[in-house]
């Protein structure tokens, strides 16, 4: 992943999103998604813009069948908050920096 967007996994996603102190904003999305394509630059400018407040990362549903159907991912890109190891916002498709920002702004 670019920059300050980590990449969530099976294996890291209960200590890295779920144990985090910071609120975790979680990209869902794959490979040949073209939207989640598209949506990643924003992904990373939100990761940029609040390094050090909350941790910005993606997870590819392709490798994370359990994860992404724990949350009900059913469409993707799906972009989910979590605070406190729980989830507390969520959007679908592509959306824009301000909405992100948004979500997040609400949690800090």
């Amino acid at each position: 992943m670019a920059g300050n967007v980590l990449e969530f996994t099976e294996a890291n996603f209960s200590s890295q999103v779920l144990e985090s102190s910071q609120p975790v904003l979680v990209d869902f999305w794959a490979p040949w998604c073209g939207p989640c394509k598209a949506l990643g630059p924003t992904i990373e400018e939100i990761a940029n813009d609040y390094a050090g407040k909350a941790r910005v990362g993606k997870m590819n549903t392709d490798e994370g069948v359990r994860i992404a159907t724990q949350y009900d991912i059913q469409n993707i890109p799906t972009v989910i908050l979590f605070k406190g190891g729980q989830p507390v916002d969520r959007t679908m498709g592509m959306v824009s920096k301000a909405k992100l920002a948004g979500m997040i702004d609400k949690t800090l």
